[in-house]
């Protein structure tokens, strides 16, 4: 069911929105998971990848491999991690692209926008309790039987 009549639902038009998609907004289309420390310390799911953070890929080939985001190839839709490369057949070495959503964030590089990113985001999940029970709660629904 469609709900908002500015917005298409058109596989087709969704498409294409998404791949010529400017550099911003691939910017928050390219995100990455933070580890389960970093979810309870900052209180956010997920946030925009860069470069400088640290990760590890948690799906495909080099399942398990930890190392820093060298490069964001937003146009590739891509992040270049360091130390996953691979041996061209003319002996070159190239860095392989890995999907940032197959990655989860180990380390943030933090600096004031950064800061501020999270701080906002921490403010709109705290409001909501995005919809967590209360241990009162809880209680109260037992005791409706």
């Amino acid at each position: 069911m469609k709900y908002s009549a500015t917005v298409s639902s058109s596989r087709r038009k969704s498409r294409k929105a998404h791949f010529n998609a400017p550099s911003s907004e691939r910017r928050k289309i390219m995100s990455s998971p933070l580890s389960s420390e970093l979810k309870n310390k900052h209180g956010v799911r997920a946030v925009p990848i860069r470069k400088d953070d640290e990760v590890q890929v948690v799906r495909g080939n080099y399942k398990g491999r930890e190392g820093k985001v060298v490069q964001v190839y937003r146009k590739k839709w891509v992040i270049h991690i360091e130390r996953i490369t691979r041996e061209k057949v003319n002996g070159a070495t190239v860095n392989v692209g890995v999907d940032p959503s197959k990655v989860v964030i180990t380390k943030l590089k933090i600096d004031k926008d950064r800061k501020a990113l999270l701080e906002r985001k921490m403010g709109k999940g705290a409001e909501k309790g995005k919809g967590k029970f209360t241990e009162d709660e809880v209680k109260a629904m037992q005791d409706v039987d």
